[in-house]
C-alpha cells in the first residue's frame, strides 16, 4: 500500500492532525445517518464565479447569485459568520446570518470544516469595510473535506508533497493556479499564432518500433498482442516529415515525448514537446517564425515583451542575436575552431582545455562541448546559434561550401536550450549514410544515437519537398513566462520517485 502523506499543518502535531482527520469522519457519519450524505448530491447551478461579482459590484448588487467553492476560513461565532470561499476564478466572502437560516441549517453551516465544498445561494451587497460578500439565503454541502487543510498563513512549502499532491498544492496555494492557467494559454497562443499561418494539427504515433529524431535514450515495452517491443517515442520529427512527403505542406504536433535520462531543473523523463514542419522553406523561414511567435505569446500571454525571470529581464521585442557556434566559441573561449584540422586536433584541444569526450567521438562532438562548456552558460538574451557540426545533426541539411556543417539552429534564452531547427534533409542517399554513421556511433558505445529507419527512408526516396523544421520544448517556455526555478513547477504531475516500497 502506498505510503499516506500528512500535510504539516501548523501548529498542529502529527496526533492532532490524525484526531481532527476523526472528528471530520464522525461528523461525516453523523450526516450520512441523517440522510443528508453530501456525496449523493449530483449538481449545484452555479450562476457565476467570485472574480465576476467581486470585480464588477455595480452589476450584481443586490441580485441573487448562486456560487460553489471550497470554504477556506471562517471568522465569527454566534449570530453571524464569515467564510471566505474559493473557486477557480478567485473567492468571495460569506456573510451568514442566523436569522437568515433555519436554526438547524444556521447550526450545521457553523458546524462546517475549512476545505468543505460548498454551493451557496444568496444576495450580493457590500459590507460596512467595503468588502463585496454574498448574503446567505441557502446553501449544500458538496463533499465534506476529510483531513485538516495547511495553515493559510505557513501554506504548503514542502517541494516534495506539493509535486506529490498537486491536488493539494492547488487548494491552498493559489498562484500555483496562476501559473497553469498561464500554461495553458501559452499552449493556447501558439496553436493560434500557427493556425494564422495555415499549419494543420495532427497526432503521431507514441508507441514506435524505432525511436528516432533525437540524441536521447528511450523507454521500452512488450506489446502481447503482436509479440515485439516497442518504444516511447523520443520526438515527433520522422512521422511528421512523412506526412510531408504525402503532401501536407504546414503540419505541428503539440504531445508527449519521453526520455530515459537524467533530471534536473529543466529536465523531466516525460515533456510536452511542439514540433512543425513547413515545405518550401529553410532555417531561415525557421528563424523568422520562431522569433515572431515567441514575441506573439509574450504579448498575449504576459501583455508585454519585456519578461521578468528572477533577477533578469528578458527582450523579446528587439532583434534575436544570430551567432554560428563556431563564432560563439571564439567569442567566449578565443578558439577558432574553422582552424582546426581533423579529429585528432580537436581532441588535443580539449585535453588542453581539460574538456572529457568519449573515444568516438570526432570534431564536430568537440566542437558541440566546448560551446557547452564556454557559451551556453553566455546567452541570456534571446539568440540563434547556427551552423552546426555535421557529426551532431543527422538529419539536417549539409550547409554550401562548408561541407563539415549543416544549416541547424538552436535558440537559446537564458542560457536554456528553448527549441532546435534545421533545413530537413531531404536526399535519401544522403540520409542513409548518416544513417549508417549513427549506427557505427551506437556499437562503439553511444547509447543516444539514432538508428536507421527502413520505412523513413522509403518515405525519402519517394520525394521530401524542401522543407524547414523546429521542435520546442513548451515546458521550458511556460517556466520563463510564469518566473518558474524547476519544471516541475509547470507539470502538474512531475516524475518522483517511488517511496511506497
Amino acid at each position: 500500500m502506498a505510503k499516506k502523506f500528512v500535510p504539516q499543518t501548523e501548529p498542529l502535531s502529527a496526533e492532532e492532525i490524525q484526531e481532527q482527520t476523526r472528528f471530520r469522519m464522525e461528523k461525516l457519519k453523523a450526516l450520512q445517518e441523517a440522510g443528508k450524505d453530501p456525496y449523493e448530491e449530483l449538481t449545484y447551478d452555479v450562476t457565476n464565479h467570485s472574480t465576476e461579482i467581486t470585480g464588477d459590484y455595480d452589476s450584481f448588487a443586490g441580485k441573487t447569485v448562486r456560487v460553489a467553492g471550497r470554504l477556506m476560513s471562517k471568522r465569527g461565532m454566534g449570530k453571524v459568520s464569515f467564510c471566505d470561499l474559493y473557486d477557480r476564478r478567485g473567492k468571495i466572502q460569506i456573510f451568514t446570518k442566523i436569522d437568515n437560516l433555519p436554526e438547524e441549517e444556521y447550526k450545521a453551516w457553523q458546524n462546517l470544516d475549512i476545505g468543505d465544498l460548498v454551493g451557496v445561494e444568496g444576495e450580493v451587497y457590500m459590507t460596512e469595510k467595503g468588502e463585496v460578500s454574498i448574503l446567505t439565503k441557502s446553501y449544500k454541502l458538496l463533499a465534506k473535506c476529510l483531513h485538516p487543510l495547511p495553515n493559510k498563513y505557513q501554506g504548503l512549502k514542502d517541494t516534495d508533497i506539493r509535486y506529490r499532491q498537486r491536488y493539494l498544492d492547488l487548494i491552498v496555494n493559489p498562484q500555483v493556479k496562476e501559473t497553469f492557467e498561464k500554461r495553458s494559454k501559452v499552449i493556447k497562443e501558439i496553436r493560434n499564432f500557427l493556425a494564422d499561418r495555415d499549419f494543420m494539427e495532427v497526432e503521431t504515433p507514441l508507441l514506435v518500433t524505432n525511436a528516432g529524431g533525437a540524441a536521447a535514450r528511450p523507454f521500452t515495452t512488450h506489446f502481447n498482442a503482436l509479440d515485439i517491443d516497442l518504444k516511447l517515442r523520443i520526438s515527433l520529427e520522422l512521422y511528421l516529415k512523412r506526412l510531408l512527403v504525402g503532401g501536407f505542406e504546414r503540419v505541428f504536433e503539440i504531445g508527449r515525448v519521453f526520455r530515459n535520462e537524467g533530471m534536473d531543473t529543466r529536465h523531466n523523463p516525460e515533456f510536452t514537446l511542439m514540433e512543425l514542419y513547413q515545405a518550401y522553406t529553410d532555417y531561415n523561414g525557421m528563424m523568422e517564425l520562431t522569433e515572431s511567435m515567441f514575441r506573439y505569446v509574450a504579448e498575449k500571454v504576459c501583455g508585454t515583451t519585456l519578461i521578468k525571470y528572477g533577477d533578469l529581464e528578458i527582450d523579446f521585442g528587439k532583434p534575436f542575436e544570430r551567432l554560428t557556434m563556431n563564432d560563439a566559441i571564439k567569442k567566449y573561449a578565443g578558439i577558432d575552431f574553422d582552424t582546426v584540422d581533423g579529429d585528432e586536433a580537436a581532441k588535443k584541444l580539449a585535453d588542453e582545455h581539460h574538456i572529457e569526450y568519449e573515444t568516438w567521438h570526432t570534431k564536430g562532438d568537440i566542437v558541440n562541448l566546448f560551446f557547452e562548456e564556454y557559451c551556453e552558460k553566455n546567452l541570456l538574451q534571446p539568440t540563434f546559434i547556427m551552423d552546426h557540426p555535421i557529426a551532431i545533426s543527422p538529419l539536417t541539411k549539409k550547409k554550401k561550401g562548408e561541407p563539415e556543417k549543416v544549416e541547424r539552429f538552436e535558440l537559446f534564452i537564458n542560457t536554456w536550450e528553448m527549441c532546435n531547427a534545421y533545413s530537413e534533409l531531404n536526399d535519401p542517399i544522403d540520409q542513409r549514410e548518416r544513417f549508417a554513421a549513427q549506427d557505427a556511433t551506437a556499437e562503439a558505445g553511444n547509447d543516444e544515437a539514432d538508428h536507421t529507419d527502413e520505412d523513413f527512408l522509403n518515405a525519402l526516396e519517394l520525394g521530401m519537398p524542401p522543407t524547414g523544421g523546429i521542435g520546442y520544448g513548451i515546458d521550458r517556455l511556460v517556466m520563463l513566462l510564469t518566473d518558474s526555478p524547476s519544471i516541475r513547477d509547470v507539470l502538474l504531475f512531475p516524475t518522483m520517485k517511488d517511496i511506497s516500497k
